[in-house]
């Protein structure tokens, strides 16, 4: 028996309304029920999505990752992984000196590869300068290093664009003048002046400044020995400073000397060149007391004072100029270590083993019970050998005449051997435990290594108000480390694997499509969205005209749509218009135009429903073909190996355009 409560309501009949999150939670999961999962259910299964998910499209997608790896993720990779703190091993509160060695850009130009025709020629100068700037760029941006040092080869055919007092020894080169090595320079300038700033400028915490020095020359800028012209030099110097020079950087002093124009000294008809070697060699000659002057100066501003002592004011007669010099500080300091800087390495005996870093040619296994490594490894050494505008080392003589005028060299940096090369020389004067010498990779992928890279240099030397060392050993304030840079032809057939996969997959799914093993490309906005009547072929279309002829055309269309909705093909049939029997309809037939007696005739295309207020043209009447009264545009469907063809291009040129638009993009952004 039911019951009532006072109002008249029956009991339990009425509810509390659910709470604000009940109400939210059911709401939630009708909207996910009956809109969300109905519309992803219809998406993902037809229509645009359902394209989404098909084998141009992947491969599409891992173009583009593969391509922004080989064009942006494998720099930021491999400068990345050199991070200062990855290989620093200094003690904690250390402030070092950050330095990075360059060496051998060589601006790929016409004479580079002479006798390659165009457009490789240029395209390899477009690849190279896009490669070293990349390289550049990621320098400054990951590493923000306080000094970089340019070890000479800046350009490749420096020494050969004549200037207003000089021309080039080869005529096949003569042509190219000033103008042409202004170009260069420029050049020069976008791929690392105008990169110089990439990361900041401003100096690290503890330094007093950032340095750019590329004034070191290489044979490829002035040439070698009696090869050098006067003037071909004073146009690098005007641009690009003097090539002797001392510099003092985290308490070390860095000597740089122009090695090709001293390796005149050298050569059998050497006074007639005096010219050529005479400023290196006066430069060395004052090398030891210029550097204690610099370290004196350095030593004053750390202690917060003026690098020069007060000039004193007195008249110095005209005859007197030539040997009058300014004041300078006579404070008792002890000289920091020295870093030799030289484009030719010193020399060394032949068979010298470079080491376990050199690419091209690493060590050699040691024969069955004889100590690794070998002590004589020609296939791992530099040649000590020579050539026209080259030599691979300096003389033994100039070497150890550098030296002895330097003095107290603890480290030496080389460039032009295009390869790393790191070895001990115990046979010159030096700061103690022989000059350890490292010849630096060029940076350029081609110079012939197929790993470009730098030398990245960390120093740390606190000293006194003197300059003597307050921790440590002065033979332990430099620390070296070899940053390899990505493979640029490993790039490249990456990229040409890749095609060819690609080639493979789609040419294998053209074939399946061919072959009707898998459906073709889904249709289009410009596909009719209800199926065509087909023309009949053969035994049918006979019968049908026989029919026409003795049931009459108008009969036998009527009984024939009456009778079915569609034919054997599953194709629908379209009623002729004369024999509707339906008259009284809405608006001449639910809004199809009534035909007119010169239209009883009238050929359609498609059915008639897609042609609803539309007349159509002579134009498009040519193209029809009818059969009673129905009608269809004959469209041959593609098979075998037309199919094939058809399918392949379809897909293989979506993905390229895709790619390569991509491709295109990250190179023209650099």
């Amino acid at each position: 028996m039911t019951e009532y409560d006072d109002y008249g309501v029956p009991v339990g009949a009425y509810q509390e309304p659910d709470s604000f999150t009940g109400q939210t939670y059911r709401t939630a999961r009708a909207f996910l029920i009956y809109s969300v999962r109905p519309f992803v259910e219809k998406r993902v299964t037809q229509g645009r999505w359902k394209r989404l998910f098909s084998l141009a499209n992947a491969l599409v997608a891992i173009w583009w990752v593969v391509v922004y790896w080989g064009e942006r993720g494998a720099f930021n990779g491999a400068v990345g992984s050199c991070n200062w703190d990855a290989w620093e091993n200094w003690e904690e509160g250390a402030s070092p000196h950050r330095l990075v060695f360059v060496a051998d850009p060589q601006l790929v130009d016409p004479h580079t590869y002479p006798g390659r025709p165009w457009p490789l020629n240029p395209l390899t100068m477009k690849y190279t300068d896009q490669y070293m700037r990349r390289a550049y760029s990621r320098i400054q941006t990951e590493l923000y290093p306080d000094t970089v040092f340019f070890l000479g080869d800046l350009f490749d055919g420096g020494r050969e664009w004549s200037t207003r007092t000089t021309k080039s020894p080869e005529k096949q080169y003569q042509q190219y003048g000033d103008s042409y090595w202004m170009n260069e320079y420029r050049r020069f300038g976008s791929i690392f002046l105008d990169h110089w700033g990439d990361g900041g400028l401003q100096p690290r915490p503890g330094q007093p400044g950032r340095k750019f020095v590329s004034s070191l020359p290489g044979n490829h800028d002035l040439g070698f020995a009696k090869g050098v012209q006067i003037g071909v030099r004073d146009r690098f110097h005007a641009y690009f400073g003097d090539g002797n020079r001392i510099d003092v950087l985290g308490n070390h002093t860095f000597v740089s000397i122009d090695s090709v124009s001293l390796s005149a000294l050298g050569v059998p008809s050497s006074q007639e060149l005096e010219e050529v070697w005479r400023p290196t060699v006066d430069f060395l000659s004052g090398a030891k007391q210029q550097k204690r002057k610099l370290i004196q100066r350095e030593l004053r501003v750390q202690r917060g004072l003026r690098p020069y002592p007060g000039f004193p004011h007195y008249e110095i007669e005209s005859q007197d100029f030539p040997k009058a010099t300014l004041p300078h500080a006579d404070d008792e300091v002890t000289e920091f270590p020295t870093i030799l800087l030289t484009h030719v390495p010193l020399y060394r005996a032949p068979g010298t083993p470079c080491g376990p870093l050199r690419e091209h040619w690493p060590p050699s296994p040691p024969p069955a019970g004889q100590p690794s490594p070998l002590e004589h490894d020609e296939r791992n050494a530099i040649s000590v050998s020579g050539g026209y505008q080259y030599q691979n080392v300096l003389n033994k003589e100039i070497s150890a005449d550098i030296a002895s005028k330097i003095g107290d060299i603890r480290y030496a940096f080389s460039g032009d051997d295009h390869d790393y090369c790191e070895l001990v020389h115990r046979g010159y004067a030096s700061g103690g435990g022989g000059i350890r010498e490292v010849t630096v990779k060029s940076i350029s992928w081609a110079m012939g290594v197929r790993h470009p890279g730098f030398v990245m240099v960390s120093l740390w030397n606190p000293v006194d108000a003197h300059g003597k060392p307050v921790k440590g050993d002065m033979g332990r304030t430099v620390q070296t480390h070899l940053c390899l840079l990505p493979d640029q032809l490993g790039v490249f057939f990456r990229y040409a694997g890749l095609f060819a996969l690609t080639l493979v997959l789609l040419s294998g799914r053209a074939a399946l499509v061919a072959g009707n093993a898998l459906p073709q490309q889904p249709l289009t906005s410009e596909d009719p969205i209800l199926p065509m009547a087909n023309i009949p072929s053969g035994a049918e279309a006979e019968k049908s005209a026989l029919a026409q002829q003795r049931f009459g055309a108008d009969d036998y269309t009527h009984s024939s749509n009456s009778s079915t909705s569609s034919n054997a093909n599953g194709n629908l049939q379209v009623r002729n218009a004369q024999a509707r029997t339906r008259t009284a309809s809405p608006a001449n037939g639910y809004g199809l135009p009534m035909p007119m007696p010169h239209q009883q005739n009238t050929t359609y295309s498609h059915p008639l429903v897609q042609h609803a207020g539309y007349y159509g043209d002579e134009d498009s009447k040519k193209d029809v073909k009818t059969y009673g009264s129905v009608s269809t545009k004959s469209k041959a469907r593609k098979k075998g190996f037309a199919l094939f063809r058809q399918e392949l291009k379809s897909s293989l040129g979506k993905v390229m355009i895709c790619g390569l638009g991509w491709y295109f993009w990250l190179i023209w952004h650099g």
